[in-house]
């Protein structure tokens, strides 16, 4: 889909991207609008699709999820049949937070989020006993250097 943004949609865009949870007049107060014309562009940007489900982001940590682990997956199956189960499996685990299908020697990886190393062992258990998987290789991330869900306008 193919949106034209001018200078305006840009700023309205990166002020939601910051905080979705502030008024209509402090976003056209932020990118020197009224609220009416903000208001217009954002209800287009939504039926254009740029604009997406809003939502909250929690702190992982402050919740118990201190691990996050970087899932690395070969397979050998590549039939439509093995990747529908494959994204049932992985739709139906909630520690899934992200699956990306990739080029080279890799086939997928995720991000998983769990409490410890005890409960990722029970995500992979659940995990292979679900689908046939070749190699999976398990990283723990010890440190996020840098997190963000703003997309570079």
């Amino acid at each position: 889909m193919d949106v034209r943004l001018d200078a305006l949609d840009r700023k309205i865009l990166a002020a939601v991207q910051r905080d979705a949870s502030r008024s209509l007049d402090e976003i056209a107060r932020d990118v020197g609008s009224s609220k009416t014309p903000v208001w217009n562009r954002m209800r287009k940007l939504r039926e254009a699709g740029v604009i997406g489900q809003q939502t909250v982001l929690l702190d992982p940590e402050a919740l118990g999820l201190e691990a996050c682990f970087f899932v690395l997956i070969r397979t050998s199956e590549h039939d439509a049949a093995w990747q529908a189960a494959f994204l049932k499996t992985l739709r139906q685990r909630p520690e899934v937070l992200e699956a990306h299908r990739l080029a080279g020697d890799i086939d997928y990886i995720l991000k998983v989020r769990v409490a410890n190393a005890r409960a990722y062992d029970s995500f992979y258990q659940a995990l292979i006993s679900e689908v046939r998987i070749h190699n999976v290789t398990a990283l723990l991330s010890m440190e996020e250097l840098k997190y963000t869900t703003e997309l570079p306008l």
